[in-house]
């Protein structure tokens, strides 16, 4: 079962490559994005367009984000679990900002007696290293702390 796993999310990386590698910034139109992808997790309204948010948590290790201008075309297609986005959550920050920079994640863990919720994305920090970004958020939904470790793998329930 687990190499039939392994096989699957090789197989889902290797797809979103190939997709990704048939989408071209300033040409590609939010039809070519669907036909590739899908239909996304999530749409975020931005000025000047919108953000249609693709999720490959939890088997996954990425989310991508991918802007459509206000002329229907793609203006950028990025992968936004990186250690240059999660430098940017500070205490403070509000959960739906959270969720609109980093997409679902893989799994949200409350903590009653804390009045905390973690929040947890698995990702690999360059050039393999799987790894966990937990972000801990309070009652009023706004981040207290985050960091990342290694992905020490996913516990039978």
């Amino acid at each position: 079962m687990a190499t039939a796993l392994l096989a699957g999310v090789i197989g889902l990386a290797g797809c979103d490559n190939q997709r990704i590698g048939e989408l071209e910034e300033g040409v590609s139109t939010e039809a070519d994005v669907r036909a590739r992808f899908g239909e996304p997790e999530n749409i975020w309204d931005v000025p000047n367009g919108r953000v249609l948010e693709y999720n490959r948590q939890p088997q996954g290790q990425k989310n991508y984000m991918i802007t459509i201008g206000a002329d229907g075309r793609m203006s950028a297609l990025r992968q936004v679990l990186t250690p240059e986005n999660f430098a940017r959550v500070q205490p403070g920050m509000m959960m739906e900002d959270l969720r609109k920079m980093l997409g679902k994640p893989a799994r949200i863990t409350p903590y009653a007696l804390k009045r905390e919720t973690e929040w947890e994305w698995r990702w690999v920090q360059p050039p393999n290293s799987p790894m966990v970004f937990t972000a801990t958020l309070n009652d009023d939904q706004r981040v207290v702390r985050s960091g990342s470790s290694p992905d020490r793998g996913t516990e039978a329930n």
